[in-house]
């Protein structure tokens, strides 16, 4: 597979790209200047993760998907650190009336000249990402660069949902008083390896399926005509094959019983 030429510019430049994010928010001193680092440590976790893709597709050497993903997670550190600042100054600016403490509903007897979180060209669920973030690093700070880190260490790829899932997480330990051990169910057994990968597929069937109703497939159908001319739709067809590949060998497993 080759690689296409503006893929390859970007995948070269990924180190600047790192490195003018974390400039960027070093030197932010406005909401607006921290979301242009958000954004461009976001452009640097995407470049970092189609690269590892890239190279996994080409069966690389392992030291370059490694260095991807490392490159992921600086790109990921730097987006969560400009997500805590935008906390921050989010707070900050609906403390001094400059932005609507409901986000934006009209309904309520507000000034009407009051910022909306959607005029400020976010969204509610940003916010409040952007807060667990922000209160998870309180209650254990370091979480996120250990959680990076910890995925490296084990030759995972250090995802946006991964580190997601982990600082909601200790977000929500830091909300509620610890439970002691006695309160613990004694019967509770956790799942051997085996029973958790067989979990793991019938969650992700079963998800998929729900999902997969004749309106969204209709629209997927439509998005695939729309992305037959983007950048990835090589390693985007590629990444469905190998996943229809294995969903049929696992009902091939029921047949076998």
């Amino acid at each position: 597979m080759t690689v296409p030429a503006p893929m390859a510019g970007a995948v070269q430049d990924l180190p600047g790209l790192i490195e003018r994010a974390s400039t960027m928010l070093a030197s932010a001193k406005t909401a607006a200047e921290v979301l242009e680092a958000r954004e461009m440590a976001g452009l640097a976790y995407d470049v970092a993760k189609r690269a590892a893709r890239l190279h996994n597709a080409k069966t690389a050497h392992d030291d370059l998907v490694a260095a991807a993903h490392r490159a992921q997670a600086d790109a990921l550190e730097i987006e969560a650190a400009a997500k805590r600042r935008l906390a921050d100054e989010y707070d900050a600016a609906q403390a001094r009336g400059e932005v609507k403490r409901n986000g934006g509903d009209r309904s309520s007897v507000e000034d009407h000249n009051t910022a909306s979180t959607a005029d400020l060209g976010l969204r509610r669920d940003q916010i409040h990402e952007a807060r667990l973030i922000r209160d998870a690093e309180a209650n254990d700070p370091g979480l996120v660069r250990r959680t990076l880190d910890d995925r490296l260490e084990r030759g995972e790829e250090p995802t946006r949902a991964a580190l997601r899932k982990m600082v909601t997480d200790a977000a929500e330990r830091g909300l509620r008083p610890q439970r002691s051990a006695g309160r613990r169910n004694p019967l509770h057994v956790p799942p051997t390896p085996e029973q958790a990968a067989w979990q793991h597929v019938t969650g992700t069937f079963r998800a998929f399926a729900e999902w997969a109703s004749p309106e969204n497939l209709t629209l997927a159908r439509q998005g695939l005509r729309e992305a037959c001319d983007a950048r990835f739709y090589e390693l985007d067809v590629r990444a469905i094959a190998e996943g229809s590949a294995a969903f049929t060998k696992i009902t091939e497993w029921f047949d076998a019983q």
